[in-house]
């Protein structure tokens, strides 16, 4: 049975707690690739596609994960970025799906796929993430570092504290508050000494991924190319302004400090040039390099939201290249990754660059549309 670290293990909590973390923000680092026209996809080896905040209770979602080929994706990996359905059956039932199309598929867990509000059988949220990560493994699903052809995956067990939140906070407006707004608050339930009012959760979850220090260290030392990722946020740099978002205190209950130092000891501190992360959790579309690592988000988010920020239907193709890197990303005109932001990373054993696949046009740029449009409902989080 996997189950979920000891609360005996906190005196690595208290030390790190104790060392301040001083990061700024820094806007002026963020880079966007450059949009070129006329790519193909052709001659590549691996694809790793990934996807984030499927939420399969609804059933225009799951119909969504029903409508993927069997067949195309049989040699492909997904990642899968947390927020897989709140009801455990519902969880089962698209991990398995999910399975059936791609021959690996990885996850981490989400707020939302820890909710007990609906489930039937009487459990916490701990106990919860233990029967998830139960059911992964005896589905095939990965939840822990593994190299796929020569390419180093690491899943990263997450959780968000207020602290993290360092923009001045909006004033002269009424703002719901964080217990009013954020359905975890209410939806999951921890022990007595766990709580998302301070950073035991934050803390709690950081600590689970130390059991897998060696193997990341071995994936270190042998994988030139390596891909990160979480559910929550590692920096607020991947948020909008809170003059921009429909819930001004979003940034309280998104992201967490020690993600960002443990993709960092993982990535390097100036990062190499195929450093990606991924992350899900806000349901922003998003694709921007900061401090050398390439972040990316690409929910399936809320039927809802996908009604008023997409288009629909198929998209032109064209490649967007970092010079800075050498590394090159190409969107898919596919109908099916059209209905959702979707990528995926291309790696050939005859050429180490990466290409990203997008079925989403606004991914590599985040228009103004989406930050003043953003529809992410206060409890929906």
């Amino acid at each position: 049975m996997i189950s979920c670290l000891s609360l005996s293990s906190y005196s690595f909590c208290e030390k790190i707690a104790l060392k301040k973390y001083r990061r700024c923000v820094k806007r002026g680092c963020i880079k966007r690739p450059q949009v070129v026209s006329g790519a193909k996809k052709d001659g590549f080896g691996l694809r790793v596609f990934v996807l984030s905040d499927l939420h399969t209770d609804y059933p225009e979602n799951m119909a969504w994960v029903r409508s993927l080929s069997t067949k195309r994706h049989e040699k492909d990996v997904l990642l899968v970025a947390g927020d897989v359905a709140e009801m455990y059956d519902n969880f089962i039932l698209t991990m398995s799906l999910l399975k059936e199309r791609f021959e690996y598929v990885f996850f981490v867990p989400g707020n939302h796929d820890l909710w007990c509000r609906w489930e039937t059988e009487d459990f916490d949220s701990l106990e919860k993430l233990n029967k998830l990560l139960d059911a992964c493994k005896q589905l095939g699903v990965e939840t822990n570092p593994a190299v796929i052809d020569g390419l180093g995956i690491i899943p990263l067990f997450s959780w968000y504290h207020e602290s993290f939140d360092r923009e001045d906070d909006i004033v002269g407006v009424r703002i719901p508050s964080l217990d009013m707004a954020c359905k975890d608050f209410h939806a999951c339930k921890w022990p007595g000494n766990l709580s998302n009012r301070d950073t035991s959760l934050a803390l709690y979850f950081d600590l689970m991924n130390e059991k897998n220090q060696n193997t990341v260290k071995q994936i270190q030392s042998t994988c030139s190319q390596i891909i990160t990722f979480s559910h929550f946020v590692p920096r607020q740099e991947l948020c909008p302004e809170k003059r921009m978002l429909f819930y001004p205190k979003l940034p309280k209950i998104i992201g967490s400090d020690w993600l960002e130092d443990r993709i960092r000891s993982i990535h390097g501190v100036e990062s190499s040039s195929f450093a990606c992360h991924v992350f899900g959790h806000t349901h922003f579309c998003w694709d921007a390099v900061v401090d050398g690592i390439r972040y990316v988000q690409a929910p399936l988010a809320y039927p809802r939201e996908r009604k008023r920020r997409m288009n629909g239907g198929t998209l032109s193709m064209s490649q967007m290249s970092d010079a800075t890197t050498n590394r090159s990303f190409v969107r898919d005109s596919d109908r099916a990754m059209a209905s959702c932001a979707w990528f995926c990373c291309n790696r050939s054993k005859s050429d180490s660059s990466l290409r990203v696949w997008n079925g989403l046009a606004r991914t590599e740029l985040l228009k103004a549309r989406s930050h003043n449009e953003h529809i992410l409902e206060a409890g929906d989080v």
